[in-house]
């Protein structure tokens, strides 16, 4: 008998009848001989309404009060769900994340977990019972109800399985696992058996959105089995690993191509080549909470200095309005922002033992005609910064040139 702890998102839980689906996916695990812990988030278009009753009473609502109203969703769905259950003759019993104590700092809607009591859910657990959990939430230290931020309930799930050492992590979402690339964007993209750790961190900092990044945080650092799968459909999902297979000969170089739309550039022009310079220019930015990506500096032909880096286009305004104040303090030639760009990336920790990655990635984008503005590079990654009309060209481009477009179903 193993034990699995099991997430399911809004879209999974979003209707009765989807609720009724869960409780007996969940019935066959039990069936099956696995004890089974629960996570569930809010249904569907339930926090969104949530957050616009709240706009109603205050332009900024206060925080406190908006993880006390937020993290009702939860609750909503954890009774549902156990009455599905119970219909069908399962012994479960629901807990919000206060009454499990999964105990956070104070920070109200982005709470961290610090503490989990598993008492109560092992004593379910060895009753024969189901845990159902609200995922998103917990309670601080003065008993405050808190919420882990958008996304939150994987964390809740990871978490809850590093606690009870469960044997594996399962999240349910609307996709069958983890693609070598947006299927939206490339026909031939295809499903990962297995990725490392490091690999889904990247991809989730990169731009993918199938988890949490800090869900994949939590998962590699207390080395929980984590496996993404599809709510409504059968199939294996995908396996993130702790490390990479080294018996695996056909292990690809690159794992997959992420990228992200919400990329802006900002150039400071003709800053003094000066020590600390780097610092001065890009200090207010960081004081501003403005969180700076990309950074490349080159020396100009006057020998002044060129600073560019990349922000969340969002941030495109805030952030030029502080750069223009320092481009008068140190008499700068100009600042330019540029909210056409978007950033593309190749990952995969095969990177660190094959040489040419970039040479590859260069080429393939130089036979498309796609200029490269940026780039910058880690152990297992290369991004680059284009222009934002040529990213699905580019994704395309560098997904066959990496050979990990899928095969054609032969009838």
């Amino acid at each position: 008998m193993s034990l699995i702890v099991q997430k399911y998102g809004g879209t999974s839980v979003g209707t009765v009848e989807r609720i009724q689906a869960v409780a007996d996916k969940v019935i066959g695990f039990r069936k099956a001989g696995h004890d089974v812990v629960v996570v569930v988030s809010a249904m569907s278009g339930e926090t969104n309404r949530l957050i616009g009753l709240a706009g109603q009473m205050q332009e900024k609502p206060d925080a406190r009060e908006m993880d006390v109203l937020v993290s009702t969703g939860e609750q909503v769905t954890i009774s549902l769900l156990c009455m599905a259950l119970k219909a069908r003759g399962q012994d479960a019993r629901s807990y919000t994340g206060g009454q499990v104590r999964i105990l956070t700092d104070d920070s109200h809607t982005k709470a961290r977990i610090q503490e989990i009591d598993d008492a109560k859910m092992r004593t379910d657990l060895e009753a024969g019972r189901v845990v159902v959990v609200a995922g998103f939430q917990g309670v601080d230290h003065q008993g405050n109800i808190t919420t882990l931020g958008r996304g939150g309930s994987d964390t809740t799930g990871v978490a809850l399985a590093a606690a009870l050492k469960a044997d594996e992590c399962q999240i349910y979402t609307d996709v069958d696992g983890v693609y070598t690339t947006d299927p939206r964007v490339v026909e031939k993209a295809k499903r990962l058996e297995k990725i490392t750790f490091e690999e889904m961190l990247e991809m989730a900092s990169l731009g993918s959105k199938v988890l949490q990044i800090r869900a994949v945080e939590f998962a590699g650092k207390y080395q929980v089995p984590l496996r993404v799968l599809h709510s409504f459909k059968d199939g294996p999902g995908t396996l993130i690993t702790i490390d990479e297979d080294q018996s695996d000969m056909e292990q690809p170089v690159v794992s997959g191509i992420a990228f992200n739309r919400d990329e802006a550039k900002l150039s400071i022009r003709g800053v003094p080549d000066s020590p600390g310079v780097a610092s001065k220019v890009l200090a207010p930015i960081g004081e501003a909470n403005i969180e700076v990506d990309v950074i490349v500096q080159n020396m100009a032909a006057d020998n002044t200095n060129d600073i560019t880096f990349t922000v969340h286009r969002n941030e495109l305004d805030k952030a030029k309005a502080v750069l223009e104040k320092v481009a008068s303090d140190l008499s700068a030639r100009e600042v330019v922002g540029d909210a056409s760009v978007v950033k593309v990336s190749v990952v995969g920790v095969g990177m660190r033992s094959h040489a040419g990655v970039a040479s590859t990635m260069f080429n393939a984008l130089a036979a498309e005609n796609i200029n490269i503005q940026l780039i910058t590079t880690s152990e297992i990654k290369i991004s680059v910064v284009i222009e934002e009309k040529y990213l699905e060209l580019a994704v395309r481009s560098l997904h066959t040139a990496f050979g990990l477009d899928a095969e054609p179903v032969v009838e």
